[in-house]
């Protein structure tokens, strides 16, 4: 049985994919091999269509011939047949209309006969010749239906037609000449067929005969000798044999491949349907599932990637599946937790391998009055929250004494996993001298006489304070809001694993998705490659600037806008501000299906590079391959450089996610645009940051138009006019 390793994909390009973005992302989710149908491309354009490929891929191109296969010819405009109704073919090649048309190849027409039976287009219309001169074919229609241009047609009777047409063969020095080493030979009815074809391309290179017919069928073992691979085309083959022989016919070609040691491909319909929606029906991702059992070599996308409207889905469904397939040594058998695991195939591994998930059910058997009840604060609470949701995967609980260590001194948990910043919960004398290592307390907050979180202690301890302020923060300076919260409370400190009892209430909690939803939502939109922003601030110009270049320079599906939400410094936005501003931008400026927006109920401990990592690492458990970092991230005044982000990054190495860190922009007014301040020259330069526009706003002025978009500027305006709180 074929590996899951080896299982590759293959794509056709088209005006659907013939651009950066999707080659570079259908690159990225491991295709293969990309194919040109030479039936849809000019020999004018060939030339142009391989080299944009080139531009954007290495990728080896398939080149895949018309071959021995007769179509509809050029059509003014698609005919509708009526039954019983006469339509003639013209031996002369012309434009079709509702008199007459003319078939492709143009010698055809001579082999025509009277009694022909011919039907076009996968059957969907049948004709039979009536009559015949030497220049035209009378047809009497035997099933009406709707006829286009380039559509394949099918005799009822053997006819001998060349391997290779006249454009075939141009077409093929043309693909020699740029390099290409794969071929593929349409409607291979004959091992000579592949001598053909080999003899124009030359012996070194890799043929793919494809099985179309029931010529095919008769010759496959010869035609499979002869050939590097072979393909069976179920939609072509089904032409010629009845559909319900399809599945029994791939079976048989991929066993007669591999006893040939030749690799075998399947194309045709595997995701039909998601030619227009972006969800395969169950009947498709089970067939796609079963071809592999069968011991399938390659899928094969055709239509979907070449026409259909989510060429990127598609793959990424093939992808998905392929890894599905590849999850059991044995792939009938599967366990109960395989089966219900809804662990995504596609989207980047939680931090650690395993999103963490310890949430107690409604119906859990917990009685709350048999544990003791500890006050702590929203940011300790919003803590436990999130370790026990996963955004803080691989981290169970709060950290004991020597994981905190770890973390100081190397950035690692105890395991060796990379963690750049403690989570701790700190608690003052009184509760140190109460609590027992190996009891359970109830967590709530000391303005609700309600249960949050259940923590099973397992360690009680005290720590410097003024050690891991310095290890955290890089400062002792009291003025340094991280600083002053570590300060505010006692050395001591208790640690073990927290599980939810209820989420912390507020305003926007629908916003509030946990890693497990936000994952659900990123696969249901068909989205693998994830842009994550964070910020505490409403969007300025810039904000949307780096997020849209970001987009389309990093070939992301979509960006995940992800604000903090929970407590703020002084000064700072409101939750509802930042929340109604992004969805003012989003509806007005942003294109339908490429962004999503959150809310991150969590605190800022404006930690600079450490906090930079530890924002990257929580977006990863969300399903982030990417994320924005600005040039003072989470930092606050001057306790931190442009540099130490990056340089934190670089230390670390590959943490599972791309970090995307930008210089510092500026508008230009003779431009017209957003530059880098590297850039700017001589120019008169135009800031734009966050906390300026804070300050214009608290003095009534709006933002220019270039600074900040008016809706936004006008929505906080009416709100401070109208006598509603717009910052904390």
């Amino acid at each position: 049985m074929t590996k899951n390793s080896s299982i590759e994909i293959l794509c056709t390009l088209g005006p659907s994919s013939l651009n950066k973005y999707v080659i570079n992302r259908l690159t990225d989710l491991g295709v293969d091999l990309f194919r040109i149908n030479l039936s849809h491309t000019s020999i004018e354009n060939l030339p142009k269509v391989i080299k944009q490929i080139k531009s954007f891929s290495s990728v080896p191109i398939c080149m895949d011939t018309e071959g021995a296969q007769v179509r509809t010819g050029r059509l003014r405009k698609d005919l509708f047949l009526k039954e019983n109704k006469p339509i003639l073919i013209n031996k002369k090649v012309g434009i079709g209309n509702s008199e007459g048309f003319n078939l492709y190849p143009a010698d055809i027409f001579d082999k025509l006969e009277v009694g022909d039976i011919i039907t076009i287009d996968f059957n969907s219309v049948m004709v039979q010749v009536v009559e015949k001169t030497k220049s035209q074919a009378l047809l009497r229609v035997l099933m009406g239906g709707l006829i286009q241009q380039n559509k394949a047609v099918t005799f009822k009777r053997n006819l001998h037609l060349s391997p290779v047409t006249d454009k075939d063969k141009e077409s093929l020095k043309i693909g020699v000449k740029n390099g290409l080493d794969h071929f593929a030979l349409s409607f291979a009815n004959r091992a000579n067929d592949v001598k053909a074809l080999r003899s124009i391309v030359g012996q070194n290179k890799i043929i793919i005969s494809k099985i179309e017919s029931i010529k095919g069928l008769k010759n496959l073992n010869k035609i499979s000798i002869e050939s590097d691979a072979i393909l069976i085309d179920r939609g072509d083959l089904s032409r010629e044999i009845s559909i319900e022989n399809i599945p029994a016919s791939q079976k048989y070609v991929i066993n007669t491949g591999g006893k040939n040691n030749k690799k075998v491909y399947v194309a045709t319909n595997l995701l039909e349907s998601m030619i227009n929606s972006v969800i395969p029906t169950r009947a498709e991702v089970n067939d796609i599932h079963n071809t592999l059992c069968d011991g399938a070599d390659g899928l094969v996308l055709a239509s979907e990637t070449a026409i259909g409207q989510y060429p990127v889905q598609c793959a990424t469904m093939i992808r998905k599946m392929i890894s599905q397939f590849g999850r059991s040594a044995d792939q009938n058998i599967f366990s109960v937790k395989d089966l219900t695991r809804r662990e995504s195939l596609i989207l980047p591994r939680p931090h650690g391998g395993e999103l963490v998930y310890q949430v107690i059910e409604p119906n859990d058997d917990l009685n709350i009055k048999d544990y003791k009840t500890l006050n702590v604060d929203l940011p300790t609470l919003m803590d436990a929250e999130q370790i026990a949701i996963g955004t803080f995967s691989p981290l169970t609980g709060f950290m004991n004494k020597e994981e905190i260590e770890s973390v100081l001194d190397h950035y690692k948990l105890t395991n060796g996993i990379v963690w750049p910043l403690p989570v701790f919960c700190q608690i003052n004398e009184e509760i140190f001298s109460e609590v027992k290592k190996g009891e359970t307390v109830i967590l709530k907050l000391d303005y609700l006489n309600e249960p949050f979180v259940k923590m099973d202690i397992n360690e009680i301890f005290k720590l410097n304070l003024n050690d891991m302020s310095k290890k955290i923060f890089g400062t002792n300076d009291n003025d340094h809001p991280g600083v002053a919260r570590l300060f505010s409370k006692s050395n001591c400190f208790i640690s073990g694993k927290v599980e939810l009892i209820k989420r912390i209430p507020s305003k926007y909690k629908y916003f509030e998705y946990t890693p497990k939803e936000a994952r659900e939502i990123f696969e249901n939109k068909g989205w693998s490659r994830i842009l994550g922003f964070h910020t505490r601030n409403i969007p300025h110009r810039v904000h949307e600037f780096i997020q849209l270049s970001a987009l389309k320079e990093f070939f992301c599906d979509g960006v995940f806008i992800h604000p903090v939400v929970g407590p703020k410094k002084r000064g700072d936005y409101l939750p509802e501000i930042i929340i109604e501003s992004y969805q003012l931008l989003i509806a007005n400026h942003y294109l339908d299906g490429n962004s999503l927006l959150g809310a991150f109920q969590n605190h800022s401990r404006y930690a600079g590079p450490r906090e930079a990592v530890f924002t990257a690492l929580c977006r990863k458990n969300f399903g982030c391959s990417h994320f924005i970092l600005g040039r003072d991230h989470t930092g606050v005044g001057n306790y931190y450089s442009n540099e130490d982000v990056k340089n934190l990054f670089l230390q670390l190495g590959d943490i599972g996610i791309v970090p995307i860190i930008f210089d510092e922009f500026v508008y230009s007014e003779k431009k017209g645009t957003y530059i880098k301040i590297t850039d700017i020259g001589n120019e008169k330069i135009n800031n734009i940051s966050g906390t300026n526009a804070r300050s214009m706003f608290k003095k009534g002025k709006i933002p220019p138009s270039w600074y900040m978009r008016e809706e936004i500027s006008n929505f906080v305006i009416d709100a401070i006019n109208n006598n509603k709180a717009v910052f904390v």
